[in-house]
């Protein structure tokens, strides 16, 4: 066999090679030359992502509930029961007070 012979069966097993690793790893060709890495369907990656877009709509819910607490203690009634609340706590005080000054 002559050296050109060996050197042209070792391109193509090395070709070969590459090809193998290459479809392995997902990376396909497209017709314009383009290599991309495919899309795998894998049973473990379609249940993550199941996992993941029911977290993720489970935060979006928790993420309304913030957003009503947070506007809702801006509202009139918020307020106004606010400020009910205080005027209480200001009528509790008015006893302690009275026992200090008679002391």
């Amino acid at each position: 066999m002559s050296s050109w012979a060996i050197v042209a069966l070792v391109a193509i097993v090395i070709w070969g090679i590459v090809e193998t690793v290459r479809a392995r790893a997902g990376i396909v060709t497209d017709e314009d030359g383009n290599q991309k890495i495919a899309a795998r369907e894998e049973p473990g990656n379609k249940l993550e992502l199941e996992a993941a877009r029911r977290e993720l709509a489970d935060l979006k819910e928790r993420v309304k509930v913030l957003e009503r607490i947070a506007t809702d203690s801006n509202s009139g009634d918020a307020r106004e029961q606010a400020r009910i609340a205080a005027e209480i706590e200001a009528l509790r005080a008015l006893p302690a007070m009275k026992e200090d000054r008679s002391k």
